[in-house]
């Protein structure tokens, strides 16, 4: 008798169907949801970045480009790196220590993730994974064959070097670093960067640094938002400016809500790009040539005017949720993970179960961590639907 199920690998069996998707599944359901869930910008793609993309694809750009991604973007990613990181050396430039750093444009930060984790570890090897964090992490760890090894960073979810170093081992081939954080919104003390890369070079793994987020960064609440510019917070902590042995990713998906459009890029060491190189050609082949095309317009593009919408909303929810739950104000991102009341006695999930029957979605925070006391909200929403969604957190936390 024919079994689907027998066909199924164990590595498929090992990993569940995101929680996330299943709040979507959810939303999909519901009558006008009050969607504090989604996790993608609320504004649209900037015209001048739609009309490159037309452009390329009325001028023919429809094809494959190379697999490394085209010359032009690849070039514009490897001049902002060089400006943003002086450390840092292009395996082209003759000075260039160690061979280098090379660029790969990608399938978004997701494509690249996959990419690097299968370059760097299989069975046998541990990879350091925050908690909480990104959904994708620790799912992705097991799909190669690794284990995740969680480092808990409870209570004010800072990915330190003494939080880190008990759990190094000889396995230890790897440490996933995101900051400003999902789903956390915290950002990384350029302390505790410099000794992140350290640790690394110390016990000889690498960092895996996705900064998705990186456009996203917030001053505290209450002061001004001063920077501007297409690169507009060069100031956040990224263990970068402090080694360049190590897979930087970053994308174009949260910066200019490209993200269905499925571009990133990822540098790092030229002989670990090269081999992620060599597996995107037999995986995704390249990513979207019109979106490639379309990411060289993007990086002149000044977003800082919807930075600044997403600093206040930052401080709308803290605000208006202080005094009502445990919250570290988010430094970065459009996330806030506010810890449910103990009074009320109930699990992250339970919490969100109250709130789905107020028409409200959420992301109980077991999605992203081992512990179920939290929870995940995104102010990547309008005001009036924001507003809405923290009253009805805070009549719940009544």
């Amino acid at each position: 008798m024919f079994d689907p199920q027998h066909f199924i690998t164990d590595r498929l069996h090992a990993i569940d169907a995101s929680g996330i998707r299943r709040v979507f599944d959810l939303a999909a359901s519901l009558s006008d949801p009050i969607n504090l869930a989604i996790g993608q910008p609320d504004f649209d793609v900037p015209d001048v970045i739609k009309a490159a993309a037309i452009d390329a694809i009325e001028k023919g750009f429809n094809g494959y480009t190379v697999t490394q991604g085209s010359e032009q973007l690849r070039h514009r990613v490897t001049e902002l790196i060089c400006n943003e990181l002086p450390n840092w050396r292009h395996v082209s430039d003759s000075s260039a220590a160690d061979g280098g750093f090379e660029t790969l444009i990608t399938c978004g930060v997701s494509g690249a993730l996959v990419l690097a984790l299968l370059t760097c570890v299989g069975p046998g090897d541990e990879v350091l994974v925050p908690d909480p964090g990104f959904v994708m992490y620790s799912h992705l760890v097991r799909l190669v064959g690794a284990t995740p090894v969680y480092v808990d960073t409870y209570p004010d979810f800072q990915l330190t070097g003494q939080r880190i170093e008990p759990h190094i081992t000889g396995r230890t081939k790897m440490l996933l670093y995101s900051s400003p954080s999902n789903p956390t919104g915290v950002v990384t003390t350029d302390e505790a960067s410099r000794r992140i890369v350290e640790l690394a070079d110390e016990h000889n793994f690498i960092v895996l640094a996705d900064e998705i987020y990186k456009d996203f960064f917030y001053p505290k609440t209450d002061q001004p938002l001063t920077s501007v510019g297409p690169q507009a917070y060069p100031g956040i902590a990224t263990p970068g400016a402090y080694s360049d042995r190590l897979i930087l990713m970053r994308g174009f998906s949260k910066t200019y809500a490209m993200t269905g459009w499925r571009l990133g890029f990822a540098v790092g060491p030229a002989p670990i790009i090269e081999q992620m190189t060599k597996l995107q050609q037999y995986s995704f082949v390249c990513a979207p040539s019109m979106a490639q095309a379309a990411g060289v317009t993007a990086l002149d593009e000044d977003m800082s005017g919807h930075i600044e919408v997403f600093c206040r909303r930052r401080d709308r929810v803290v605000n208006r949720l202080s005094g009502h739950f445990e919250l570290i104000t988010p430094g970065g991102a459009f996330y806030a993970f506010p810890k449910v009341p103990e009074k009320l006695g109930l699990s992250g999930t339970q919490f969100v179960e109250k709130a789905i029957n107020r028409n409200l979605l959420a992301i109980p925070g077991e999605v992203f961590s081992n512990q179920d006391s939290h929870f995940r909200i995104s102010f990547a929403c309008d005001d009036d639907m924001l507003d809405r969604g923290l009253d009805i957190l805070v009549d719940l936390a009544s």
